[in-house]
C-alpha cells in the first residue's frame, strides 16, 4: 500500500455531536427534555463535551437532532463561548442537522453522520452527546496524526461498565482496533463514543448510503466500522479518565451526588436563529 497522503484540514477538524436519540431509558425525564440538555452537575449534558472542544480549539460543530429537537438549538443558538482564560473567550460556531424535522425520525449514528456529512469535512471528531466524559481532551495532536495514517476510524475505548460487561472491540498490541469473533479469548473494551473519523467511511465499500443521505435512511455505525476493522482500518487507545454513559435516571443521580459545586457556564449567542442543514 502506498505511503498515506496526509489530508488537508487546520488546527483542528470540526465536530459532529450526536443528539438525536429519544432516550427511552431515561422517561420520565425525557418525556419533555430532550437527554443532552439534562443537568449535570449544573449545567446541561451536552454543553460538557461543546466547552471541550471550545478550549481545545475546534471551531464548528454539527449537532444532530429529531426528539424535542428545537429546544437542544434554543438552548445553545449559534454560538457557543467558553471563558477559556481571564479575558480570553473560546467561540465555537453550531449548526444543527434536524433529522427529526426533516424525517420525522432519528436516522441512527451512520445515518445521521452521513446526513450532515457536507458540513464536517475530510475528517471530523464524533461524540455522543448523551456521554459524560469531563477529562477527555480533543487534542488537536492527534486530530493531526490521524489526519496523516492510513486509517479511516480512530476510536476512544473504556474498561467495560457494569453494565455492558461483555465490551464491544478488542486492540492489538500496535493499536488496531479488533472485530473479535464471540468465542475469542483476548479482552475487549466498550466503545466510548468519542472517535475521529474520515468521510470515507461513509463511501463505498464501507457505506452504501447515498451522499447526503437524502432518502433519510437510518443505520448503524457499527457495522461500517467491523467492515473497515476487518481491512486492518481502524485505530484505537483505552481512555482512563472519567467515563458515564448517561443511559439511566439512576446513573444520571449518582453523577449529579453533592461531590463538587455545581459548576456555571456562560453561554453567548447572536439574536438570529439557529442554522439548519
Amino acid at each position: 500500500m502506498p505511503a498515506p497522503q496526509p489530508l488537508p484540514l487546520p488546527v483542528q477538524p470540526p465536530a459532529l455531536l450526536l443528539a438525536a436519540g429519544r432516550g427511552e431509558r431515561m422517561r420520565p425525564l425525557t418525556d419533555h427534555c430532550p437527554k443532552p440538555l439534562l443537568a449535570v452537575q449544573g449545567r446541561p449534558l451536552l454543553a460538557w463535551h461543546l466547552e471541550a472542544l471550545a478550549q481545545a480549539g475546534v471551531g464548528q460543530v454539527v449537532i444532530n437532532t429529531a426528539w424535542l429537537g428545537a429546544q437542544i438549538s434554543a438552548c445553545f443558538g449559534n454560538v457557543f463561548g467558553s471563558e477559556a482564560a481571564p479575558g480570553k473567550r473560546e467561540q465555537l460556531s453550531i449548526f444543527y442537522s434536524h433529522e427529526g424535522q426533516d424525517f420525522g425520525h432519528a436516522l441512527e449514528t451512520a445515518g445521521g453522520i452521513a446526513r450532515a456529512l457536507a458540513h464536517l469535512g475530510p475528517l471530523f471528531w464524533l461524540a455522543a452527546g448523551d456521554v459524560y466524559a469531563p477529562d477527555f481532551r480533543f487534542d488537536a495532536a492527534a486530530a493531526q496524526q490521524f489526519a496523516a495514517s492510513s486509517a479511516l476510524a480512530h476510536l476512544w475505548l473504556v474498561p467495560n461498565p457494569a453494565h455492558h460487561r461483555q465490551g464491544d472491540f478488542g486492540l492489538s498490541p500496535d493499536g488496531l482496533a479488533l472485530n473479535l469473533p464471540t468465542d475469542a479469548p483476548q479482552p475487549r473494551y466498550t466503545y466510548s463514543t468519542i472517535a475521529l473519523l474520515k468521510r470515507e467511511l461513509f463511501a463505498q465499500p464501507w457505506c452504501a448510503i447515498a451522499p447526503g443521505n437524502p432518502e433519510g435512511e437510518a443505520a448503524p455505525l457499527g457495522p461500517l466500522l467491523r467492515r473497515a476493522m476487518d481491512a486492518g482500518r481502524v485505530t484505537a487507545e483505552v481512555y482512563s479518565g472519567r467515563w458515564t454513559d448517561v443511559g439511566t435516571p439512576e446513573r444520571l443521580a449518582t453523577l449529579n451526588l453533592p461531590l463538587h459545586p455545581p459548576q456555571n457556564l456562560t453561554l453567548q449567542r447572536p439574536g438570529n436563529a439557529p442554522s439548519a442543514l
